[in-house]
């Protein structure tokens, strides 16, 4: 047998470190990185070790286990999981933490990428009582992930916080003979100034963070750099080097926008937002801003394209809440409709139209529809019984009664749908039900209704339903959805309902009445479409030319994907029916549910008082948008995202590709003379521009947003391995070298401008205007799929360049999460609001500077007091979990454990106990 290893190549730790320990007799030959040793492939790779047989081994962790299975010591299965954990989860970010320590000096955010699988790590260690990872004595799992480990953790610059278990457990193994003896081999005992030369000649590392999951349907080419041949490679750069070609189609909007023949006509709507509800962030993600993504992403490629979206203003909401402020239903209607469009146009959603449903042609489409389903014998009268509150004197909404679901036993099921099990309910089927207004137990009442005959439309539905899943892009939640409604069988469903404030029901049989907001709401997208323009039917009674996309939450698919189809269905008047129906999941704020009555989380009117620009709020919830699971906004995670993904890796790129130019060339362009190293980059950023069209011609929003972070990536490796601001010093060839590398950087920048629009407009506009970039730049690289070309040519001038983003500070991210936290535990807890007569005397609060002088309540426990601190502790201990398992920032974990201190103090006074021992407990030092 013979291994080939090279110096600084980290991977080389590995193998020889196994071979000694294992000791086995096998030649060891050291070559340089680029030396080619199995004939097979196409690109140098190291170690290698070359069996008798004349078979090649190059997987580290395949060699150290062969090298251990010779001497019979074979893995056990838990050898084999640490060492697929190793393979998958931590060598791709100890990669991404070296890069970042020897090529960029960023101890602190290396040691950030490396926080969530060293933590992993000294969990399981923790629960351990042999000294090494599986056994009693060292195994091949201990090698590899301790040779992964040992330029990061044996690096004083590394911050890698307390991880006690680990360094017990790596000290063990670094002191083994076998080690010192691989690691003095490939260090040369240089530290990491040895690894430089291998890491240069790495691509730039990329790994798929746990907190983003691949989408169900990825494929692994999705997720993986592209092999690419030297054919493709070249054409790539043939076709940049031709430029921007000629691009008359202006982009401008010319109104009314209405169906073309030849065109891709692409109706976008977004779920109609309850207009007495100011939106938080994940009613403003789960609808209108991931609809608008996709507008602007449609625009830039050349589609004819319609975007609306209004309020929903009917219903019983909105007389509650005209009641509570003392004005009419119509007087609250405005109010709010002004409030979200403001909100909106912050957020800079680019609607066509925003319109609104208490309008005329609301009532006049919707009763047309009315009057066409009863003709054709689509509706029944039936009995119905409903909840009565005598104490509020009306009949319940739906919406404003509360119980345990008869289906799944949720407790807080609405009177109409359960939020866990998804199931519908009609509300008398609740169980315990109480009036969500006074808390009081409705009585039943009988009243004569209207329904809309499903089972009978039931057919007609499953056959639509079957050709428009197979043919259109809906989410997966949305397809589940949708089929379970038809496999449970449809039911008649009441399109009527005893309120005043809602469009009136034409039939003088039910002239008391209005129509039931589900069978209202959704015809409001037909009649702000007719506010918009006239020639409304030629979107909405097109199904021949139309693709009619829905954006919404998922608990607005039952309506969307069912009732609402089954309604114009059934209208048989040539309908649009939903072709692609794009649902998320939920957005959760940080441990918790948002909630404006007891301020927890950020709502639309107030993100823009925090400081932070919109196109970051853009960026960060379309990062975390919910698309395969329910999600989690965290002030830690959005300072992270913030500082690391946008200050450090895209606006590092674009402003030093901008500098560069200003810098060094006098604002213009350099010449660029194309070899090997660009063409592949060139070749690489064409790769991620086709995905990014791939993905967002599917809709998957969050997958795209990281084509573009990849392609910074590529960028600041380039720059970084190139050295333009070394060369520029040098001699000629040199400096031509520097600007060619400098022209190209700043045609990526220019790319990336174009794909951030959809994204970040204002940072979009914003790198155009300092690049002085052609208008149709974009158009014409998205249009027609042509890819990455040159668009600014040598000689182009360029404007004043200037950083794009701002660092979040952790002491203002702390303020903002204070702020948006809601109440404190010692305010309310689980069990409800603490008197205040108790809240002062279980907290005295003593002069800051006196000291502590005997505490009465020590001898005196307070029962009911102790219950209710008990479950605070319980309640903070959870949220501190929580954030650790958030990976939160150290300050931000460290206010919360003082909060979690000061309760246990305080549930000691109340036990009678004394509370001074308990912050002394700790770690020994």
């Amino acid at each position: 047998m013979k291994l080939f290893v090279s110096e600084g190549n980290p991977h080389c730790v590995k193998v020889l470190a196994g071979l000694e320990v294992a000791g086995v007799k096998c030649d060891v030959q050291l070559v340089s990185h680029e030396e080619r040793v199995v004939p097979f492939l196409n690109r140098p790779v190291l170690p290698v070790l070359l069996l008798p047989s004349g078979q090649h081994l190059f997987s580290p962790n395949a060699i150290c286990q062969y090298l251990f299975e010779v001497v019979g010591k074979e893995a056990s299965d838990g050898s084999n999981q640490l060492l697929e954990w190793e393979a998958t989860e931590l060598q791709p970010a100890v990669l991404q933490a070296l890069h970042m320590l020897v090529l960029q000096g960023k101890s602190g955010e290396a040691g950030t990428v490396l926080k969530g699988p060293l933590g992993w790590l000294e969990q399981y260690l923790s629960k351990r009582t042999t000294p090494f990872l599986t056994e009693e004595t060292v195994a091949v799992a201990d090698i590899v992930l301790w040779a992964a480990l040992y330029p990061v953790l044996s690096n004083s610059a590394f911050e890698a916080g307390e991880l006690p278990s680990v360094r017990d457990w790596f000290k063990r193994v670094s002191q083994l003979p076998a080690c010192e003896v691989a690691v003095q081999r490939v260090l040369q005992g240089k530290g990491l100034d040895a690894l430089k030369n291998f890491l240069q000649k790495q691509p730039a590392p990329h790994i798929q963070r746990r907190d983003s999951p691949p989408s169900a349907n990825a494929t692994e080419t999705e997720d993986s750099e592209p092999v690419m041949t030297e054919e493709e490679i070249e054409v790539a750069a043939q076709a940049w080097s031709k430029g921007l070609p000629d691009c008359s189609d202006s982009a401008q909007k010319k109104h009314p926008i209405l169906p073309q023949e030849g065109k891709r006509n692409v109706l976008v709507t977004s779920a109609l937002p309850y207009v007495n509800n100011v939106p938080h962030l994940g009613n403003i993600i789960g609808c209108v801003l991931s609809a608008d993504v996709f507008a602007r992403y449609g625009r830039l490629r050349g589609w004819n394209l319609l975007y609306v979206c209004g309020t929903d203003e009917y219903g019983t909401a909105t007389e509650n809440k005209a009641r509570e402020e003392g004005l009419t239903p119509q007087e609250i209607c405005d109010k709010y409709h002004a409030v979200h469009s403001s909100i909106y146009k912050w957020f800079q959603i680019d609607f066509d139209y925003f319109g609104r449903t208490t309008t005329e042609r609301q009532t006049e489409i919707a009763q047309d529809i009315f009057w066409r389903l009863h003709e054709r014998g689509y509706l029944l009268e039936d009995i119905v019984e409903q909840l009565r509150c005598e104490n509020c004197q009306r009949f319940l909404a739906d919406r404003f009664v509360e119980g345990v679901c008869p289906h799944c036993r949720y407790p807080e099921a609405r009177g109409d749908q359960c939020d866990k099990c998804g199931r519908l309910i009609n509300a008398v089927e609740l169980k315990e039900p109480q009036c969500k207004v006074c808390q009081q137990t409705p009585e039943i009442r009988s009243s004569k209704h209207l329904f809309l005959d499903l089972p009978k439309l039931e057919g007609e539905l499953e056959q639509w339903l079957e050709k428009s899943l197979a043919s259109g892009d809906w989410t997966v939640n949305a397809k589940h959805i949708a089929r379970s409604w038809l496999r449970d069988g449809l039911k008649p469903r009441c399109i009527t309902r005893d309120l005043q404030w809602g469009t009136p029901v034409p039939h003088p049989d039910f002239s008391d009445k209005v129509f039931y907001v589900w069978f209202d709401a959704p015809i409001g997208y037909l009649s702000i479409t007719a506010n918009y323009t006239s020639e409304w039917e030629k979107w909405w009674k097109n199904p021949q030319q139309v693709e009619l996309y829905n954006f919404m939450a998922k608990d607005n698919v039952p309506f969307h994907s069912v009732v609402f189809p089954c309604s114009l269905l059934g209208a048989q008047d040539n309908y649009t029916l939903v072709n692609s129906l794009v649902a998320t999941e939920y957005l959760n704020y940080e441990d918790t549910k948002f909630s404006k009555s007891r301020g927890v989380g950020v709502f639309g009117d107030m993100a823009k008082d925090t400081g932070i620009p919109s196109d970051v709020w853009r960026f960060y919830l379309l990062y975390l948008r919910p698309e395969g699971q329910d999600s989690a906004f965290s002030w830690a995670d959005m300072a992270l995202k913030n500082n690391s993904e946008l200050l450090n890796n895209l606006g590092n790129f674009i402003n030093r590709a901008g500098m560069f130019v200003s810098k060094f060339f006098e604002g213009h362009v350099p010449e660029m003379v194309l070899q090997d190293e660009d063409k592949r980059l060139i070749a690489q950023v064409c790769w991620e521009l086709k995905q990014y069209i791939q993905l967002l011609d599917k809709v998957r929003i969050r997958d795209a947003l990281k084509c573009i972070l990849n392609i910074s990536r590529h960028g600041n490796q380039y720059i970084q391995v190139n050295e333009p601001w070394k060369k520029i010093k040098g001699e000629d060839d040199d400096r031509k070298r520097a600007g060619t590398v400098t022209g190209v950087s700043v045609n990526v920048a220019c790319l990336l401008s174009a794909m951030l629009e959809p994204y970040m407009p204002t940072v979009s506009q914003t790198i155009r205007d300092q690049l002085q970039a052609p208008a149709h730049c974009a158009r014409a690289m998205l249009c027609a799929d042509r890819g990455f070309l040159c668009s600014l040519s040598a000689g182009h001038r360029i404007g004043t360049v200037s950083p794009l983003f701002q660092k979040l500070e952790s002491e203002q991210i702390e303020a903002l999460r204070k702020r948006f936290g809601g109440q404190q535990p010692d305010e309310e807890t689980p069990t409800g609001k603490v008197p205040s007569s108790t809240v002062n005397s279980a907290q005295p609060k003593p002069p800051a500077a006196a000291a502590p002088a005997v505490n009465p309540s020590v001898s005196a426990a307070n029962p009911e007091r102790a219950r209710q601190l008990a479950a605070a502790v319980a309640e903070q201990g959870d949220k501190v979990r929580a954030l650790k398992a958030q990976k939160a920032e150290k300050s931000v974990v460290t206010a919360e454990v003082t909060k979690l201190l000061e309760l246990k103090k305080e549930l000691a006074l109340a036990e009678g106990k004394n509370p001074e021992p308990s912050p002394q407990k700790g770690k020994k030092k």
